[in-house]
């Protein structure tokens, strides 16, 4: 069977069989032509035999149908010829190449992946003698399971629709052809693969993590214990402990000193608190590491990564819903951050990745549709006024309307209007907005109400990203452009909508990550605020996840604003 690999790769190098071109990028979404050729030996018919079966037995809509009919056209350009058999003095085994992929299969755990989702006993070379049927078998199931690793390792095991609607991030495609051929040709199949791992910091941080993640867990930073929020001057018995967890020199006395005021500033400057030195629950909690971590987390958590697009943009917007905070990164390292309120349980924000394209300043908001039906429609058929005292106008076939010469009587439970709220200082948008249009109607923007900023659980709007300090981030969201910048931004204010398109589109990661890898490498966690986490947990078989507990709830915001 050497031989017949040999052979045909000497074929390939000449005009015999036409196959996909291989692309320097393997996980290439480029379409290749399908070609197939006619098998020429018992083998590769018996092989084309048994793809044709479960090519065309499997349903079309299946996982089962797309993995059979991407091995058929493989196997089909190389006229059905096997890749992962060798043969030795008579006796079949396992090429060089399959026999170092399969040593990667065994060591799975440590990308966070299942070694029993590969070594089935489908691969049991012993058990198949010189069966034509069963060598057959063995051929394309190695092959099956080299995807499913190759597809694991590059965009993950769980399809994140599958999971929750709002999780609308589509899996990443590999162009497998031309990496099955790469990884059969190749002295190191380890390496190539590797090129499929996801390469953020973050990600490998978790995975060196995972690594370590038993000795870790025995050291855990000294916790500190529940008690009074700790305002400057104070004594309290906890402050030994507290200067321990801090690093700093022990001192006699339990005063709130400070030294300790600073080092718990710093911390909080970290951790995206409000760095104003008092330690209160928030703080308290992030100092002990939040929710304690399990392993679980930790493979949840790269997970995701593997879900994020291979390259976030030299510079971009990450917003992390269970973070309550937004980010501004160049070149990987973060140049501005923000607090952000975010959808709340029931009206969540959705996770997916577009780019920024218009800056509006002076908004109207146009309200909507589930927000017209429950709240603004039952109060306006009770009061006419309610429209008008909300800095709102009724759209009926695109002109604006009175609410008081409408017969609401003759209407009944219909509402056929739109409802927009026009620019101003009560504006729900506030003064400015950032669109990226999608089909979710989500964007940032500004807020006329900022109490909700000063919380530590700020899941309360309607899905829609409220930014703290709009102003602020627009000025560093236009720190690449020659003709925008914040002067020119508030230079607009005043009762005209108006639109800003800047040169460049910045892209922008609604992201859901329950821990994040601090600059000082230390693992912090954050409340799975939509219960995603639990949900991928269970779904990657790791066990009844915890349903999550949402501590210092904010109470529902009840103003109108997205």
């Amino acid at each position: 069977m050497n031989r017949i690999l040999v052979g045909l790769l000497a074929a390939l190098a000449g005009a015999g069989v036409a196959l996909p071109a291989v692309a320097q990028d393997v996980a290439s979404l480029a379409v290749s032509p399908v070609v197939i050729a006619p098998a020429q030996s018992d083998l590769a018919r018996t092989i084309k035999s048994g793809l044709a079966a479960t090519y065309y037995g499997a349903r079309k809509d299946s996982l089962a149908y797309r993995e059979a009919q991407k091995l058929y056209f493989f196997y089909g350009a190389r006229h059905f010829e096997p890749i992962w058999l060798d043969e030795t003095n008579g006796a079949v085994g396992y090429s060089p190449a399959a026999q170092k992929i399969m040593k990667l299969f065994g060591a799975a755990a440590s990308e966070g992946l299942r070694p029993s989702d590969y070594l089935t006993s489908a691969l049991d070379v012993t058990a198949v003698g010189n069966d034509p049927a069963k060598l057959a078998a063995l051929e394309t199931a190695f092959s099956a399971a080299t995807m499913r690793y190759a597809t694991h390792i590059y965009t993950g095991r769980i399809e994140p629709l599958s999971i929750d609607a709002n999780l609308d991030i589509q899996p990443k495609q590999l162009d497998q052809s031309a990496l099955m051929l790469e990884l059969a040709t190749s002295d190191d199949p380890a390496a190539v693969l590797a090129k499929l791992e996801p390469t953020h910091p973050e990600f490998l941080a978790l995975k060196a993590r995972l690594a370590t993640f038993d000795a870790t867990q025995a050291e855990r930073p000294i916790t500190i214990e529940a008690g009074a929020t700790l305002k400057p001057g104070m004594s309290d018995p906890r402050v030994p402990a507290l200067r321990q967890r801090l690093e700093l020199p022990a001192v006699d006395g339990l005063v709130y000193d400070e030294a300790l005021i600073a080092a718990i500033k710093t911390f909080q400057a970290g951790a995206g608190l409000e760095d104003d030195g008092v330690m209160g629950p928030a703080t308290l909690t992030a100092l002990n590491g939040g929710a304690p971590v399990t392993r679980e987390d930790i493979l949840a958590n790269m997970e995701r990564w593997r879900w994020m697009p291979r390259d976030l943009g030299k510079f971009n917007v990450f917003v992390n819903i269970p973070e309550y905070r937004l980010t501004i990164n160049r070149d990987g390292q973060e140049t501005y951050a923000t607090r952000v309120v975010v959808g709340s349980t029931k009206n969540q924000t959705p996770i997916f990745s577009d780019n920024i394209r218009h800056i509006v300043v002076n908004p109207y908001w146009n309200v909507p549709s589930s927000i017209i039906k429950n709240e603004i429609a039952p109060k306006t058929r009770s009061n006419p006024g309610y429209i008008a005292s909300q800095n709102m106008e009724l759209i009926y076939q695109g002109n604006v309307v009175s609410a008081y010469q409408v017969n609401w009587a003759a209407v009944g439970d219909s509402f056929p209007f739109r409802v927009r709220q026009k620019p101003g200082p009560s504006n729900s948008l506030g003064q400015i907005k950032f669109l990226f249009p999608n089909k979710h109607d989500v964007y940032l923007h500004d807020t006329p109400s900022k109490s909700l900023f000063g919380r530590a659980f700020r899941a309360a709007s309607h899905g829609c990203v409220r930014v703290q300090n709009p102003m602020e981030f627009a000025a560093a969201l236009t720190a690449n452009e020659p003709n925008i910048d914040r002067a020119s931004l508030e230079a607009m204010f005043g009762s005209a909508e108006r639109w800003v398109n800047p040169e460049q589109q910045v892209p922008v990661h609604l992201a859901y990550f329950t821990l994040r890898v601090g600059a000082d490498g230390e693992l912090r966690s954050y409340a799975d605020v939509y219960g995603h986490n639990a949900k991928l947990i269970k779904a990657l078989g790791l066990g009844d996840a915890a349903a999550p507990v949402i501590a210092d709830a904010a109470p529902a915001d009840t103003t109108l604003s997205p």
